[in-house]
């Protein structure tokens, strides 16, 4: 998932450059959904492993 938001930050930076500031703004709203969605994923696979650990 951290690989797609790179690929559409890397989207929305070349589409600002080109100026299609359109674009550029939902490849870059996407890079964000999908990077906060990637760390409350990592964070919650972190405690689960945690849990599995300890018991």
């Amino acid at each position: 998932m951290l690989k797609w938001a790179l690929i559409f930050l890397v989207v929305a930076i070349v589409a600002g450059i080109l100026g299609f500031f359109g674009l550029a703004s939902a490849a870059a709203g996407v890079a964000k959904l999908l990077f906060v969605v990637f760390l409350i994923l990592f964070v919650v696979s972190l405690f689960m492993g945690r849990n599995k650990t300890s018991a």
